[in-house]
């Protein structure tokens, strides 16, 4: 029985709350755990179209709990990297290229490592109230979880590189405007809001959905012939999908499509 998460599933939605609200939702090695089971149930579940990953009580998540014993190398020192081998580096790349749409709906702060595993979903949302920092200077330490590889590729390098110097807290709304989040919601809408988004996008077109996530995530490395190559493969294979019928029948006679 999970101690440190929940997860709710039903309407094509698995919503799984990190659940430490006396910790601020502080992530340690038993949440990695819990939520590595969690997320291969929730794919390999075929009615399952949309993940939902929020925070229990008044923050999305602090951060690494600082207060857990963390790994020491045979001299005795931290050894961080064991941490980062072993947890926050197979979540990051697992919420990355998840097969199905991932929303991170940020109830609250976002900081440190849990900032950087809101900016691996596909959707990142907001409360009014919540904010986004890349706290690990204040503690002498650089970035991680892939702070350094997603935050210049959203928001630009030089900006990237003053958040995560000055690790200033960035307000829901600010960041909004930098691009780190799609949509803040009122705090008192925002579960309601983020649910509403996550149902529409569940009866979304599954597999465009994944083909539309492999095209934006191979952009990066390519160049503009490679990703035109990329994307004809890609339509061929959508082109002949009952979805692409299904959405021109529903198109021609203005009806809800029903996709599969």
């Amino acid at each position: 029985m999970p101690q440190t998460i929940r997860a709710e599933t039903g309407q094509g939605i698995t919503v799984i709350t990190l659940s430490r609200p006396d910790k601020l939702n502080a992530v340690n090695a038993a949440m990695h755990a819990e939520l590595r089971p969690t997320l291969d149930a929730a794919e390999r579940n075929p009615s399952v179209r949309c993940v939902v990953v929020t925070g229990e009580g008044r923050a999305f998540s602090s951060g690494q709990d600082l207060t857990e014993d963390l790994p020491r190398g045979p001299d005795g020192t931290l050894d961080l990297g064991t941490a980062l081998d072993r947890d926050y580096n197979p979540l990051v790349e697992r919420l990355y290229h998840f097969p199905k749409v991932t929303i991170a709906a940020l109830n609250g702060p976002a900081v440190g490592a849990s900032m950087n595993i809101a900016l691996a979903c596909d959707i990142v949302v907001a409360a009014r109230s919540a904010y986004l920092q890349e706290a690990f200077a204040r503690i002498g330490l650089v970035p991680d979880a892939g702070g350094t590889w997603l935050l210049p590729r959203i928001v630009g390098m030089k900006r990237a590189l003053a958040l995560m110097l000055t690790a200033d807290q960035v307000p829901a709304e600010e960041a909004r405007r930098m691009g780190l989040v799609y949509k803040v919601f009122d705090d008192a809408t925002f579960k309601a809001e983020t649910m509403a988004l996550a149902a529409r996008l569940a009866v979304g077109p599954a597999a465009a959905f994944r083909m539309i996530k492999q095209a934006a995530h191979a952009s990066g490395g390519n160049d503009l012939r490679a990703q035109l190559a990329l994307e004809r493969d890609l339509q061929c294979e959508a082109g002949r999908g009952h979805d692409f019928v299904e959405g021109v029948a529903a198109f021609r006679e203005k009806r809800p499509p029903k996709f599969e």
